[in-house]
């Protein structure tokens, strides 16, 4: 029997529904609208009725904040219509709502089914009707659900067919090939298709549909860099500099001895060969695993070296964001992620920078077939940062380019860094008799075709047919994989590994070894009907490939079933080089492996280079007018609204946060975080940084692709790092080539450039990204290469960009320019002086300019700590709004005489130059103004004043049991991230830390996983509940997967035991916070039904996940968690929650007061209570950030006090040690 319930916000926490209404206000033809619900509704089946009874009120809905109905009422005025995802699609709220009772039941898991329901008001005619449902529901992904109950959620799925045999495929002519591959959609051309016959005429058989499906994922642009290995018969240009170039790479070419044919890959990586073949570079580590670019160091733990890898990779996901942003996005960062965690590294940071097209355009100036520019910027911010943010990456920087061209197609683009321990990576060739284990996400349906349709241009038609080609990704399941290659034992027994991606199992398992036998039947599915085919070639996400000893096969699946992962032999390695596919007995994939590794029919091109356009800026207007505007430029303008979704400090290494000084309002110019080691801390750093400019790229891709290295390398010089083991990676995207030469030139010209770096820096990019499909119709992208640079360096060296100080001198030192680049050898020099500089201590902050030159390098420190500058008189408008690729400004300590003086630091917060004076007060409000519509992060949440709440009574009392090292149990669900920065906070002050995993996959692994942790808690003086997204914060709301854990018999009477007869503590962050409250832990002291009286924590009100560093003042110590402070203490914490308002009826507030129980509130920079955003995130009532037990033994708090430790968070200098742990210590001693 199916049960139906209806879970809607009660209308003053009805967000979500507030700014779809004003969305929905400003598209044209949709008038009339006045008022907006947004419904979830849950269909359940298999379940019982007093189970479904009691999950209406403790797993689909929050009496506090929710309205629960069985039907909905509709007004007279109202129409109501439903949306639901696609068969096939993930839905993570129906999945965690299904996980959740099944952890309440630890029976089966019920079949859970959701919608959305949106119910209008006001005047809705049918074409207006129409017209919302175009712009909610996207078919690629969803579709209009029926309002009628069914009968059954179980799926009927015909058992699939036989796979077919293509007959009479050897017998095709050309024009019958031409029509084959249109008939099925392939992103091969006729030449290959001919090659393919030509194999099948050899092997006397036609192909199966299977083998032309593989072989054409495995033969896509995508996969096989199709594009960058066409061979280049000729190379024409007109222009003396690049004719030069291309000789110059010719000559390399001679030097080494390098004889295969000229092509786009080869110019792109010929500097990396030369370099080895010089001696350099000697510290790649080189393997035939394709997993990411790696490179060995020294990280220094505990004060002893030892040996390490550094693994890092750039990603895109141009084509899947652009037609589903939020999935797209997800996934782009999902399998960056996925390279070199499959090379056995923790991957700990990462980056995005995307391009698009200008958001602020009206919603009327949409191209047929598209998005708004606004709801593809916006949903795939969600997205990536909903991935990132539930695995536990620490995001440090994100940026976005708006260029006119990305209107073609979106660029996405992650990149992503993790580090290992050496000793933790074996590589082995795989021998004969070993076996395959996929492990991880099961396959679905989703993601057939991905590769290929990655790998074309489109047309408004062609989109049509991409909902298969796109994933949702499903987070928990990926951190689980990253707890699993963390662990030693699992990691050594890994000879190679892959990751699913493009291609699925074809290209994840059938690249594993020369010789694979894959049994389809064993490959794990998410529901039946599948065929052999769709099981080949779906890129189902969150799956990995390894191969192991087969005596070592069951060791492996035991380890990943402690981590909660479903691991499944699948495949097993053969002598012969074959790549057989075997489904209900049928042989659908038989083909050599000679065949496959040749990637079709060689391709040839001819080139054709157009000159280079000028590119320097034009300069007109007076200064105060280029200032604003360039403030409002929306290259230069504030993305703090953008980034600051995205969770920059779990992991507990961001060494500079992504907005820096005082105001966190600097930007930084390149990701710096420590190495991520899991016992013990080290000094040492990892640093990533960008180049890229589409403006010059598309004037001049060589000089832009040059400029782009230089960007990226002077970006790291400015943090603080040498000049020293720098490397490179590449991300090229540029139009569709087809056979045009002059389309041809462009990359062509931009590797060039980006080479011409390379060999004057003795640099080079071991790895990199090509996306040749930016094309739609009439459309281009503009030719873009991205330079990610990468280095490592000691914390200590760091250096952050924001103006520290009145009154100190600044100057700029400047390469020598030629040809509009500057020369290696005087930028060398330059790298060498800013260095020199920083380590004798003279450099304060320090800056490259960029796209906006000296005039936004000035601007952006100066925010920070809101100091001004005033000019020198030296100084001309060309300098300070001119480009200055590989400069730097330095804000020094002295009076040292260096450089250009460029000016100096003023009290006075304007810009001066000569006799004019802008206001930077002025300057910054437009700065942050222009994307506040797109990405808002200074929204009103009153102004009134907050009273200071003060509780100097301390509750004294002491366990009955005292010991030196308390046991703190650290239970791990679904989703939890934060566990590794929670043991070590704990370990760090004295305590014993215990992770116990909690196991959900069966019904015995529930009931199992209840016993364990029972136990565990028995044994422990403390529980400390860590922050993550538990369940991914679903069915829509935070921590339900725990407190329906906690909510079983057996835990709670333990967690009692804990509390009431042995004196014990608990705590609770973010996600663990949540979960205290909806358990009534805080404010009660237990276990108990909460109401619709009962405080609660709901959604902040900026409607989005918030990240940056507040500050948190004592207000209460009658906690024996506050037991090393004082009232009126001021603590600097990292936020990272979008559910942290705290609410609470005024009686309840005023009761909490009175008993001590309001521990912390949100306070400003003069250390007062506040509702301002830019310091209470959620605008949680009376400020509130931390509430306690009666006792005060329970604390929940949103604050995450955890990540803190030696070398974080250096340009928002703040007392952070508020000495939680170390306060449990004492307590128990």
């Amino acid at each position: 029997m199916v049960f139906r319930v209806f879970v809607e916000k009660k209308p003053a926490l009805a967000n979500e529904s507030h700014a779809l209404l004003r969305e929905l206000s400003t598209l044209p033809g949709v008038q009339g609208v006045s008022s907006l619900r947004i419904i979830n509704r849950y269909d359940v089946d298999n379940i019982d009725a007093d189970l479904f009874a009691y999950a209406k009120s403790t797993v689909f809905s929050e009496p506090q904040i929710d309205i629960v109905t069985d039907t909905p009422a509709l007004a007279e005025d109202e129409r109501m219509f439903a949306v639901e995802y696609l068969p096939g699609q993930f839905d993570q709220r129906a999945d965690s709502a299904a996980q959740c009772i099944q952890l309440i039941s630890q029976k089966e898991r019920p079949i859970v089914r959701t919608a959305r329901v949106y119910v209008l008001g006001g005047n809705i005619s049918d074409e207006v009707l129409d017209r919302v449902k175009k712009y909610v529901i996207n078919p690629i992904e969803s579709r209009e659900a029926d309002l009628a109950m069914p009968t059954t959620l179980v799926m009927s799925c015909a058992a699939p067919a036989k796979v077919a045999v293509l007959e009479g495929f050897r017998e095709l002519d050309a024009a019958g090939l031409a029509d084959f591959s249109a008939r099925y959609g392939l992103a091969m051309d006729t030449a290959d298709l001919a090659f393919c016959q030509k194999y099948f005429l050899s092997e006397n058989r036609d192909p199966t549909i299977t083998e032309i499906r593989m072989i054409d994922t495995y033969w896509s642009d995508h996969c096989r860099h199709t594009t960058f290995l066409t061979t280049i018969d000729s190379v024409r240009t007109e222009s003396p500099l690049l004719q030069k170039a291309f000789d110059d790479y010719l000559a390399v070419r001679q030097s080494i001895g390098r004889t295969k044919p000229v092509n786009l890959m080869d110019i792109g990586t010929i500097a990396v060969k030369y370099l080895r073949s010089q001696g350099k570079l000697d510290k790649l580590d080189e393997s035939e695993e394709v997993n990411a670019c790696t490179v060995k160091i020294t990280v220094s733990v505990d004060g002893k070296d030892e040996d390490w890898l550094l693994l890092f990779k750039n990603e895109t996901h141009n084509h899947p964001t652009e037609i589903e942003p939020f999935g797209g996005a997800a996934t782009c960062i999902g399998g960056a992620i996925r390279d070199p965690l499959s090379g056995r590294a923790y991957v700990y940071a990462a980056m995005r920078l995307t391009g698009a097209g200008n958001p602020l355009a009206p919603i009327s100036d949409t191209l047929p077939g598209k998005l708004p520019q606004k709801k593809i910027v916006t949903t795939a911010a969600a997205g990536y940062s909903s991935y990132g943010n539930q695995i536990g990456l620490a995001t440090g920087m994100v940026d976005e380019l708006y260029h006119p061209g990305y209107i073609a197609k979106r660029m996405e683009v992650g990149a992503v860094i993790g580090a290992a321990p050496a000793n933790n990576v074996r590589r082995e060739v795989p021998a004969a008799g070993d076996v395959v284990i996929l492990l991880g996400g099961r396959t679905g349906r989703d993601g057939c075709g991905g590769a290929t349709g990655s790998s074309k241009s489109h047309t408004a038609a062609s989109l049509e047919s991409c909902g298969a080609e796109v994933q949702k990704g499903n987070a928990p399941e990926e951190r689980k994989i990253q707890r699993l290659f963390r662990n030693h034992d699992a990691a050594v027994l890994i000879k190679r590994c892959n990751d699913f991606g493009a291609g699925g199992v074809s290209v994840a398992i059938g690249e594993l070894a020369d010789g694979v036998l894959i049994n389809l039947n064993a490959v794990p599915k998410k529901y039946d009907g599948l065929d052999g085919t769709e099981l080949a070639i779906s890129e189902s996400q969150e799956r990995m490939a390894v191969v192991v000893a087969a005596a070592d096969a069951q060791k492996f699946i035991s380890l990943a079933h402690a981590e909660n992962l479903e691991a499944t032999i699948v495949a097993e390695v053969t002598a012969e080089p074959r790549l057989v596919m075997v489904w209900n007995g049928d042989k659908i994939v038989d083909i050599s492996r000679e065949f496959l590794a040749s990637n079709g029919v060689e391709k040839h091109t001819d080139v054709e280079m157009a000159d280079p356009q000028p590119f320097s800026r034009e300069i007109s207007g007076d200064f105060a007018e280029n200032y604003r505007n360039l403030a409002e430029d929306l290259n230069v303008c504030s993305k703090r609204g953008l980034s600051e979704r995205f969770d920059s400090t779990i992991g507990a290494g961001a060494v500079l946060m992504p907005f820096g000084g005082k105001y966190q309002q600097t930007p930084v110019q390149a990701m710096v975080t420590k190495i991520s080691v899991e016992f013990g801390d080290t000094d040492d750093c990892s640093l990533m940084a960008w180049g890229c400019n589409p403006q010059i790229l598309e004037k001049s891709p060589y000089h832009g692709a040059y400029l782009a290295v230089v960007e990226s390398v002077s970006k790291l010089v400015a943090t603080g790092a040498e000049f020293s083991d720098v490397y490179l990676s590449f991300q090229e995207y540029f139009e569709k080539l087809g056979s045009d030469a002059q389309r041809w030139g462009k990359p062509a010209a931009a590797l060039l450039g980006a080479l011409k770096a390379q060999m004057g820096l003795s640099i080079g990019a071991i790895g990199g990204k090509d996306s040749m499909s930016g094309s739609f119709e009439q459309l281009n992208v503009p030719p873009t290469l991205i330079s990610f640079a990468v280095t490592t360096e000691k914390i200590p060296h760091i250096i952050s960009n924001e103006f520290k100080g009145s009154d100190h001198r600044v100057i700029l030192l400047s390469p020598i320019y030629e040809d509009d680049l500057p020369t290696t050898d005087s930028l060398l020099a330059v790298f060498s002086q800013v260095t020199g500089l920083m380590r004798e201590g003279r450099v304060l902050s320090c800056w490259t300019p960029t796209y906006g030159g000296v005039a936004e390098g000035v601007l952006k420190m100066a925010l920070g700590n809101k100091i001004g500058f005033a000019y020198d008189a030296s100084i001309g408008m060309g300098d300070i709004f001119g480009y200055r690729y590989g400069s730097f400004i330095l804000e020094l300590a002295d009076d040292t005489d260096v450089g250009v003086l460029l000016g100096r630091t003023t009290d006075a917060y304007e810009l001066r130059f000569g006799s004019e004076t802008v206001s930077l007060d002025e300057i910054q409000d437009a700065y942050e103004a222009k994307l506040e519509p797109v990405f808002a992060c200074n929204i009103s949440q009153g102004d009134g004043v907050i009273e200071k709440i003060s509780y100097t009574e301390r509750n004294t009392a002491k366990p009955r049991v005292r010991v030196a090292h308390p046991r703190v149990l650290i239970p791990v669900f679904p989703g939890t991230n934060c566990e590794y920065d929670s043991a070590k906070a704990v370990s760090r002050a004295g305590a014993v830390p215990e992770i116990v995993i909690i196991n959900n996959m069966t019904a015995q692994d529930t009931a199992e996983s209840v016993d364990r942790v029972a136990d565990a808690i028995r044994r422990s003086h403390a529980i400390f509940i860590p922050g993550g997204f538990s369940g991914g914060d679903e069915p829509d709301g935070s921590g339900k997967f725990i407190t329906a854990f906690f909510r079983n018999a057996k835990i709670k009477d333990a967690v009692h035991d804990l509390l009431k007869n042995r004196d014990g503590l608990m705590c609770g962050i973010c996600n663990g916070f949540q979960a205290l409250i909806k358990l009534g832990l805080v404010p009660y002291g237990e276990i108990v039904d909460v109401d619709e009286h009962s405080p609660t924590l709901t959604f902040n009100t900026i409607g989005r996940h918030q990240s940056r560093i507040v500050r948190t003042r004592i207000a209460s110590v009658k906690s024996p968690w506050f037991a090393c402070v004082n009232v009126d203490d001021v603590f600097a914490v990292p936020i990272s929650h979008g559910e942290g308002r705290f609410l609470a009826d005024e009686e309840v507030l005023r009761s909490l007061i009175a008993n001590g129980q309001v521990a912390t509130q949100y306070v400003d920079l003069a250390d007062n209570p506040t509702s301002d955003i830019h310091f209470n995130p959620n605008n949680s009532m009376l400020a509130v950030e931390a509430i306690t037990s009666p006792d005060g033994r329970v604390l929940g708090k949103m604050g995450h006090s955890e990540r803190v430790g030696e070398g974080l968070y250096k340009n928002v200098p703040d007392q952070f040690m508020m000495q939680l742990f170390e306060s449990l210590v004492k307590y128990y001693q």
